[in-house]
């Protein structure tokens, strides 16, 4: 057994396909089918279903995978760590986020920059349970996004908490200018404005319909989406107005835009920073944990 075979097993339950799998692993498909036929050989076990195309892992293949993925996390920190010895904190992180959690990522990252500037970003946009299950997988290292802190406290998560400042409604004053005043708005008075929304499967929006559905209320959703690039566009050009948590647009964002605060109670999952626990996390993920704490606290 060799390191590359375990990279080429991670690799295959990633891209669920022998083709894309060999790819992923800058090899041809026999030279990894072979691999990792050598590999079921040498432990004596079936791993991988087989038909004319792949077919998901047998059950004594997904208890490897745990073990694999464990080993393929180690050594690619360590070989992270080797570099940063030789040439300080370098290398890409890949971080896993839920669309509007209540911080600006870049902005975030813009600050990690200035203590590591040689440090570059893959960033996935994920469900909140898609998040979870690329932090226990190792597919990411680093989650922004909601968490029970339960669950947090259960899987022994490094966690940085990130501060609720409550909902707010965003619209285009031009094209709602009766929505400007001060006060904040009740949840009865969004019923007959047109929203722009994050699609159902999204926590955030979960959140939004349980209170509509507790007061009684059917919103009337105009425009659906994971972009919230498009949710954006949708508000300037005064297609309908878009609900968000407070701090996650930057200013440059809302510059023709007005904000109304949105009366509505508190989320019961919490908006966290999340890297795996002391000696499981990568040297990348716990350096960008680490200052991201430290910025964070000032």
């Amino acid at each position: 057994m060799d390191i590359k075979q375990l990279i080429y097993l991670c690799n295959l339950e990633r891209e669920r396909h022998f083709g894309r799998a060999a790819e992923a692993s800058f090899v041809s498909q026999p030279t990894l089918s072979m691999r990792l036929k050598n590999l079921e050989r040498e432990l004596g076990l079936s791993l991988i279903n087989r038909s004319n195309n792949f077919d998901g892992f047998t059950a004594e293949g997904e208890r490897v995978l745990t073990w694999a993925r464990e080993i393929v996390s180690v050594y690619q920190g360590l070989k992270l760590e080797v570099e940063s010895l030789k040439h300080g904190v370098n290398g890409t992180l890949r971080i896993g986020v839920v669309p509007q959690c209540s911080i600006s990522l870049p902005k975030l990252l813009k600050a990690v920059q200035e203590r590591y500037p040689q440090l570059d970003y893959r960033i996935a946009v994920l469900s909140a349970d898609q998040l979870l299950e690329a932090l226990n997988s190792h597919t990411v290292d680093a989650g922004i996004g909601f968490f029970e802190l339960s669950t947090l406290r259960e899987l022994h998560f490094q966690a940085e908490l990130l501060a609720d400042e409550g909902v707010e409604l965003v619209f285009h004053p031009h094209h709602f200018p009766a929505l400007e005043q001060a006060e904040a708005l009740t949840i009865a008075q969004l019923k007959d404005l047109p929203l722009c929304l994050a699609e159902p499967t999204r926590y955030f929006r979960r959140y939004l319909d349980n209170h509509f559905r507790d007061a009684g209320l059917q919103p009337r959703v105009i425009l659906e989406t994971t972009s919230v690039f498009q949710l954006l566009q949708a508000v300037e050009v005064g297609l309908g107005c878009m609900i968000a948590p407070v701090g996650h647009l930057l200013e440059s964002n809302l510059q023709q835009l007005a904000r109304r605060k949105l009366d509505i109670p508190p989320m019961s999952r919490h908006a966290a920073l999340v890297v795996a626990e002391p000696g499981r996390a990568s040297p990348l993920a716990q350096h960008f944990f680490d200052e991201l704490r430290r910025h964070l606290s000032q």
